[in-house]
């Protein structure tokens, strides 16, 4: 076991065959297994950092002179502002498709199953650029005033689908396939009784849902919803297919003026990792919270 120790008895008084179990030394065992393979990787870690930082062709000003660039923190902010707005609008539509995936109702969950099939299976890349340019299959949108002659709304819709709004939608609706899973995992994860219960006491489905089977998910759906929000964050990422001026687009753009392209990709992971730590530190005290509720 990998707990276990050895008992060495060094001035142990023997008389009359007892032996003094207070005068036990504890010494716990060695793993030298263990100890080996830990050496092996600090030194394969320490090996590649050293080689990485002091490396010739990576020019190191230009990373400390572009951290803190106008244009990058600017790309920075976009980045943070297209996650949590794609994100937050894919847990509101995985909430709503995933109560509908359990539904009873055959119509319902049938239209909750292809929504996750096919916003899970469609790359990111392809739906992005298929939002990105929904200006040029749908020109104008209008709905009808019933009472006159002019319409309620009418508005270009290049001109509302921007690159940052795109962005967002496509976000959304990426995150909404994967999360809907993740919200019906956590209320089939709540017992038939709950539901019997809250039923014999006259509590609605809707009640049930909101004050009883939700409330007890929540801790089931808490830590894979924080990897998506981390996912989301990598891949906002890509909006750079479609310059939407996210922190991968401001990096590339500098990097095609100062032909430094690894020195500002190096930039943007920095970044990148930096408000991931902050998200995870987030994320272990949010659970920590639910799991004591």
């Amino acid at each position: 076991m990998s707990n276990s120790v050895a008992l060495e008895p060094p001035d142990v008084t023997r008389a009359a065959g007892h032996v003094d179990v207070n005068s036990l030394q504890v010494v716990p065992v060695r793993h030298w297994g263990r100890m080996i393979s830990a050496a092996v990787l600090i030194a394969i870690v320490a090996f590649c950092v050293y080689g990485f930082v002091v490396n010739p062709n990576i020019e190191w000003s230009v990373v400390g002179d572009f951290l803190l660039d106008g244009g990058v923190l600017k790309g920075l902010l976009l980045t943070l502002e297209m996650t949590v707005l794609g994100v937050g609008i894919a847990v509101i539509l995985a909430v709503v498709i995933g109560v509908m995936r359990i539904s009873e109702s055959r119509i319902l969950s049938g239209f909750a199953s292809i929504w996750i099939f096919f916003f899970r299976g469609i790359p990111l890349v392809v739906l992005l650029i298929f939002v990105g340019n929904l200006g040029l299959f749908v020109n104008t949108v209008s709905i009808a005033n019933p009472f006159g002659t002019a319409p309620l709304v009418s508005f270009q819709v290049q001109q509302v689908v921007t690159p940052f709004v795109a962005s967002v939608i496509a976000l959304a609706l990426t995150g909404s396939g994967y999360m809907a899973e993740i919200v019906r995992a956590g209320l089939l994860s709540v017992g038939v009784g709950q539901h019997e219960a809250a039923k014999a006491l006259g509590v609605n489905g809707g009640k049930t849902l909101r004050y009883i089977v939700l409330p007890q998910a929540l801790r089931i759906i808490i830590p894979p919803l924080g990897n998506e929000l981390i996912g989301g964050l990598k891949a906002s990422a890509i909006v750079s297919v479609i310059a939407g001026g996210d922190l991968m687009t401001a990096v590339l753009g500098i990097s095609g003026v100062n032909f430094r392209t690894i020195e500002m990709l190096i930039v943007a992971t920095i970044w990148y990792l930096l408000v991931i730590i902050l998200l995870s530190i987030g994320q272990y005290f949010l659970e920590r919270r639910a799991a004591t509720k």
